[in-house]
């Protein structure tokens, strides 16, 4: 299962479920963004011809990143880029989630382990702005 979360005509987020398993390569994301992310499922035997990256100069203005929840479960928080909240999701072990635009937030529900990929270099202090979010009280979890 896939899910988009999106506000305003832009896309905050895309949550694929540990539950998708579709034959063959999927790309989830649209070309523009920095950040590509695609499943792949392919039979004992199949090949993946080598091949090599080539150089192309890219310009990221804005960091996208990848979590890969191993274990565990974790809200998510989505707001606006001025930081109004709009909605939560709850992730669990095999989850993947985007994060590509506006503001978000976690509060871990079960120990988790996870695995994040996102652009590089990192730039420090200046590569993020903190804000007040919500509590768990207040979160308004959306089903899958």
């Amino acid at each position: 299962m896939i899910e988009r979360i999106e506000f305003d005509g832009r896309q905050l987020a895309l949550i694929v479920r540990s539950s998708f398993h579709e034959t063959g390569i999927h790309f989830f994301t649209e070309s523009h963004l920095s950040q590509q992310l695609a499943y792949m499922r392919h039979p004992l035997g199949h090949v993946i011809q080598p091949h090599i990256h080539n150089p192309v100069p890219r310009e990221v203005q804005y960091t996208q990143e990848v979590l890969f929840l191993r274990r565990g479960r974790l809200r998510v928080d989505f707001y606006t880029e001025a930081g109004v909240y709009l909605e939560s999701r709850e992730l669990g072990p095999g989850d993947v989630i985007l994060l590509a635009t506006g503001g978000h937030g976690f509060e871990i529900l079960e120990e988790v382990e996870m695995i994040e990929v996102k652009q590089g270099p990192y730039a420090g202090d200046v590569d993020k702005t903190r804000f007040c979010g919500i509590d768990g009280a207040q979160a308004r979890i959306t089903k899958p």
